[in-house]
């Protein structure tokens, strides 16, 4: 999961971030999760969202799977974000579908890789992930619902609605924050594993 530094519960006294220790905790989940720390501006800025996930699928990984008993294939592993994260989350799964079968998109901001998306997409003859998008109907970015909606569509372009991989959970009200997420995380993680 990207945003690694807001994944867990930093202080017992206040709740903040994700939570999502508690989360997985409530419901005895039985799966690692690799919270790496963000600086936008390191991982996404500049057309480096190639070497960010580069070093998730090269170097990461494979140091996870070689140190922990892991269940290493696609089916088994999930890539996780909101915002910049979740856009990003979305263009792995293309870019490295032999690796990453799930996806959990938290208000995707599609609109700051479209260009990279839109190759990907187009060069993409069959989808296989898993994908939970998430957005609320408040938010800021007015793109960002039909962005969802046209990324959705083009997934049923490339596999059968019938096999029901994706869903999209628009909270009425909702707009990006981090309680949102919370509230939102643990039916995510139930829906894609």
């Amino acid at each position: 999961m990207h945003d690694g530094q807001n994944l867990f519960r930093q202080n017992r006294e206040t709740l903040s971030g994700w939570t999502i220790d508690e989360a997985l905790n409530d419901i005895n989940a039985q799966v690692i999760v690799i919270g790496i720390e963000s600086d936008t501006n390191q991982q996404y800025g500049k057309n480096k969202t190639d070497e960010y996930l580069a070093f998730i699928v090269e170097m990461l990984k494979p140091k996870i799977d070689a140190t922990y008993r892991t269940k290493t294939n696609a089916h088994n592993t999930c890539i996780m974000g909101s915002s910049l994260g979740g856009a990003v989350s979305f263009y792995a799964a293309l870019k490295y579908p032999e690796v990453f079968g799930k996806v959990g998109c938290f208000f995707p901001a599609f609109g700051f890789n479209r260009a990279e998306l839109l190759v990907l997409l187009a060069k993409t003859e069959t989808f296989k992930a898993k994908v939970y998008f998430l957005c609320g109907d408040r938010e800021n970015n007015p793109e960002m619902l039909s962005d969802i909606t046209l990324v959705e569509h083009w997934v049923n372009t490339k596999r059968c609605e019938c096999k029901k991989l994706n869903k999209k959970v628009i909270v009425k009200g909702g707009q990006q924050d981090e309680e949102l997420w919370r509230e939102s995380f643990k039916k995510a993680y139930l829906w894609l594993f």
